[in-house]
């Protein structure tokens, strides 16, 4: 019987959500991710934070991991002041995220980064980025649309080959690239929109949000990339 990838996806921790007659903290993701797992043809899986030291043993039951949009990294951790600009920091969320990124790279599992997942995949490489850039959104609360060029060759053109319009909302982006990333697309403003490492592993980031639109290329890619991973470690 096949049985489909499972696929970790990370979550917000948030410290007061409401449903029905409820309002308490909660761990929460939009249901465009997972959506997006399944109709890519793997099983999600949600990650709420957790204590780093617990990562390894989290990714080495996954066959796949995604790190999902969310809130701004915290710029210490790529050695910044903070800009006015930037968010309040989500210390717990960088801190388990960070951490199941370096298993995922170690251990070899196939790894997405989406938006925040991008840039968060770059700093865990030493890399740092732009506090603020503006034309990346549409209105507050609003996914904006931009086009996007795929450098060829790259493990991204394999997936997209053509330039795509793709839904995005962000406001950060990366500027210097970390230990052995290089760029696989582009904004026509310049701005990095994917980026990823040479070498077997599928790791891919992703500026925009493929959960908010409907092409399932960059989930395929990953759920593709998860189910012979998970086949190579089951044989």
């Amino acid at each position: 019987m096949h049985v489909p990838p499972l696929i970790g996806v990370s979550t917000y921790l948030e410290d007061e959500v409401s449903w029905g007659v409820w309002t308490m903290p909660a761990a929460l993701l939009p249901v465009g991710y997972p959506g997006l797992v399944q109709a890519a043809g793997g099983l999600a899986a949600l990650l709420p934070p957790d204590a780093p030291e617990r990562a390894t043993a989290a990714v080495a039951r996954l066959d796949g991991l995604v790190v999902a949009g969310g809130p701004d990294v915290e710029p210490v951790r790529y050695g910044a002041e903070r800009d006015p600009r930037t968010g309040p920091p989500a210390r717990a969320r960088d801190a388990w995220e960070l951490a199941l990124i370096d298993a995922a790279l170690a251990l070899g599992t196939p790894l997405l980064g989406i938006c925040r997942g991008m840039q968060l995949l770059n700093v865990a490489l030493g890399g740092t980025l732009v506090q603020h850039l503006d034309g990346h959104t549409g209105a507050t609360g609003v996914f904006g649309s931009h086009l996007v060029k795929p450098v060829p060759g790259s493990r991204y053109a394999a997936v997209v080959p053509e330039e795509s319009a793709v839904p995005a909302y962000h406001h950060q982006c990366v500027a210097e690239l970390g230990r052995g990333l290089a760029v696989s697309a582009q904004a026509d403003d310049g701005t990095v929109e994917a980026i990823e490492p040479a070498g077997e592993q599928w790791v891919l980031g992703v500026q925009w949000h493929p959960e908010m639109g409907e092409d399932t290329r960059v989930m395929r890619g990953l759920v593709e990339a998860a189910a012979a991973w998970g086949g190579r470690r089951a044989g």
